[in-house]
């Protein structure tokens, strides 16, 4: 695949993708513990939400666009998205020689790590929390796992409610009959946006684990300096598969819209599937 896609050449960039805006809050971390490294965001939006789609369907998407990644020139791929890392991963990362980190596991460890009573809890989509990736990996622990699928507080935070009564209404209907835990995983990275409504819910003795913040302490990690980076700034492509205003207008809530928008014809993900004639296993 020709970089000639890219507007402007990056050094050894670090892929991010997600279904849509959200991952931006992975970006947000990953730009804190590596500010001069460059980034290619890939988000998907002509095919958002992947949390209502089927598990086999959504490893199909990352599949096509980790192989577009790849083809960029990226050093690794972050799969910013819970869904997609529940149903793709460990499966790609058996197919690219590239290092791939989803978000699954980073919150896992995280949530072991601190909690007191080996109560948890994780909050996401249907899809990741139909998976049971975050319950299984929690059992395997040790961990007694409460899970609820919260699908309604995408919408409270693209829609810049995240302070609004609507939202706290919407919090203690899922959050009120929770089981007695102590630690509680937010398992879609738009929820970090609502961190402090969900901490006054829950209230101060539930320790809240941010995934985002945890994959970027991963990556960090393994992928330390780079020594190709200058002391500049880093710099971020965005490719959009969907309406690039749209995805700026949205993105913007979050607020890490940096670098140039660049549309990507959702076609193109789709022949780099079908011309590999993958099948998830």
């Amino acid at each position: 695949m020709s970089h000639s896609l890219l507007p402007y050449p990056l050094a050894r960039p670090i892929g991010v993708f997600d279904s849509g805006v959200g991952g931006l809050t992975v970006l947000k971390a990953l730009r804190h513990k590596l500010p001069h490294r460059d980034f290619i965001y890939l988000g998907d939006t002509a095919r958002v939400p992947y949390g209502r789609k089927p598990a086999a369907m959504v490893a199909e998407f990352a599949y096509g666009i980790t192989e577009f990644l790849r083809g960029l020139g990226v050093a690794g791929v972050v799969i910013a998205c819970n869904t997609a890392s529940a149903s793709a991963l460990p499966d790609l990362a058996g197919r690219f020689s590239i290092p791939i980190w989803g978000v699954i596991q980073p919150g896992v460890d995280s949530a072991a790590r601190l909690t007191r009573t080996g109560h948890a809890g994780v909050i996401g989509t249907k899809g990741t929390i139909a998976s049971g990736a975050y319950q299984h990996r929690l059992e395997h622990r040790g961990l007694t796992v409460w899970a609820r699928a919260c699908p309604m507080l995408v919408h409270i935070v693209e829609e810049g409610l995240a302070n609004s009564p609507e939202c706290d209404l919407l919090l203690h209907h899922y959050l009120d009959t929770r089981a007695e835990i102590d630690t509680l995983i937010l398992g879609c990275t738009h929820y970090p946006l609502l961190h402090d409504a969900i901490q006054r819910v829950v209230g101060e003795s539930v320790a809240l684990v941010d995934s985002a913040e945890a994959l970027a302490q991963t990556v960090n990690g393994s992928m330390g300096p780079d020594s190709s980076a200058s002391d500049a700034p880093g710099r971020i492509v965005h490719f959009v598969t969907g309406d690039p205003l749209a995805f700026a207008h949205t993105a913007a809530v979050i607020g890490e819209v940096q670098g140039e928008v660049v549309p990507l014809p959702v076609t193109e993900l789709i022949r780099l599937q079908t011309s590999a004639e993958y099948v998830p296993t």
